[in-house]
């Protein structure tokens, strides 16, 4: 047997692919998609451009952005998908119940064959149509308007018509939560990817990973933990760390400084005003002040999910749809990562270090 390499628990710092999607500079507490700063997409560029930006490679000048838009247009206007959707939502109504079955169903509808046996054309095609089906699974009753995605989307899950602070603000989040490095649920999806899998598997893989509560579930408990923190955030964050546990919305595997996403975040929710968002400020500040005296070793602080949930509730989004809308994002960074590690061609096969029982001689 060759000789394995020891490795970090949760293969923190380990290389295990080459991307050009994007990447996260820690330590600089910087992150960007293809070369373009995400927090300045984010406060600049439309979702559909950004979208563009990561499955096509690049910002799209206006006629790209009309062709686009057309590409989008069409995949949700497939008559067999809201039927599909339809379906579906009569056996489940957990949001990502509903998009994996979605995703799933709609692969046998559309005969979607297996990544390593289509060119990069048709891959492209299983890429956008794919992302484009989130919005109908996520948001019920979900329909194109012409309005943007942001502005149809949260019309449907709010069940009023957004004005343009809130469809920014959303906006914002969502470009800067599309791609973030190889997390647990882009790693997920690459690792299915490279076995040539079909597009749907792949998403609904990362999916999977993305439903963890230490993952995309994150920001509805960070958001109930402002909750019962109440008028006294000090006490309630002293008695939480005592006992060991975590503070849900504080501290990042990558960065050793401010999360950018939580610092653009933060400034939208500012933007807002109100007793909430002065809340969430006097929290994180008695947060990062007991965090640090605890653990001046390690910079814990507020990261894209503490902010997230107060920015998604100031635009009226319900609890229950926070991990959902962080999939929307998501899905498009996935789609840009698959097609990616469908290219390479490399199955990724790691191996483990066995630390059971000896093995039984007779």
């Amino acid at each position: 047997m060759s000789e394995l390499i020891d490795v970090p628990r949760g293969l923190n710092g380990v290389v295990a692919a080459e991307t050009s999607v994007g990447d996260v500079d820690g330590d600089a507490g910087f992150f960007h998609y293809r070369g373009h700063s995400a927090v300045e997409l984010a406060r600049t560029r439309t979702v559909e451009d950004v979208w563009h930006l990561l499955v096509l490679g690049h910002l799209p000048d206006d006629a790209e952005r009309s062709s686009f838009a057309t590409r989008i247009a069409r995949a949700q206007a497939d008559e067999r998908m809201p039927r599909l959707v339809a379906a579906v939502r009569s056996h489940a109504d957990e949001p990502l119940a509903v998009l994996r079955a979605t995703w799933t169903l709609a692969a046998s509808v559309r005969r979607s064959a297996a990544l390593y046996d289509l060119d990069e054309a048709a891959r492209i095609d299983e890429a956008i149509a794919f992302a484009a089906l989130a919005p109908l699974a996520l948001a019920p009753g979900f329909t194109p308007t012409g309005r943007g995605l942001v502005a149809d989307y949260l019309e449907r899950v709010t069940g009023r018509r957004p004005d343009d602070a809130h469809v920014r603000a959303l906006t914002a989040y969502l470009v800067a939560t599309m791609d973030h490095g190889f997390n647990a649920s882009t790693f997920t999806a690459r690792v299915i990817a490279s076995t040539g899998a079909d597009m749907a598997s792949c998403l609904c893989g990362a999916l999977g990973a993305l439903a963890g509560p230490l993952h995309g579930g994150a920001p509805a408990r960070a958001l109930d933990s402002l909750d019962r923190a109440g008028d006294d955030p000090a006490a309630w964050i002293t008695a939480e760390l005592d006992a060991g546990r975590r503070l849900m919305g504080f501290g990042h595997a990558v960065y050793r400084t401010t999360d950018p996403r939580s610092e653009l975040l933060r400034g939208v929710a500012e933007g807002f005003g109100g007793e909430r968002v002065a809340r969430a400020l006097a929290f994180q500040r008695e947060a990062e002040r007991q965090l640090a005296a605890r653990r001046p070793e390690r910079p814990l602080h507020a990261n894209v999910e503490f902010y997230a949930a107060v920015v998604m509730e100031q635009c009226g989004i319900p609890r229950e749809a926070f991990t959902p809308t962080f999939a929307l994002a998501r899905t498009i960074g996935w789609t840009a990562h698959v097609l990616e590690q469908a290219r390479d061609g490399k199955i990724i096969r790691p191996s483990a270090r066995y630390v059971g029982a000896a093995p039984r001689v007779s």
